[in-house]
């Protein structure tokens, strides 16, 4: 299984190089009143992260509100059983 993972990791790492190589042109991205030039690649890898952040913030959300819930439910004996 070990190699597997790595066969994984060593195909994603050479799609991640060639999609950069090929999108290395400058766009200007503008919001409000900023502005910023940088490569489509960079500026994809940004979105990226910028969604895992968001994302796994609003999962660890929902996670504890639910968390919250059933132990509000236990704590008033309107649990059902598992």
């Amino acid at each position: 299984m070990r190699y597997v993972y790595m066969i994984l990791i060593i195909l994603f790492t050479a799609v991640v190089l060639i999609f950069t190589i090929q999108n290395s042109a400058p766009v200007t991205l503008s919001f409000l009143s900023a502005k910023a030039t940088l490569s489509v690649s960079l500026l994809v890898i940004l979105v990226y992260l910028l969604g895992m952040l968001t994302g796994g913030s609003a999962l660890m959300l929902v996670r504890s509100l639910f968390r919250g819930a059933r132990k509000k439910a236990q704590s008033t004996g309107n649990a059902k059983p598992a």
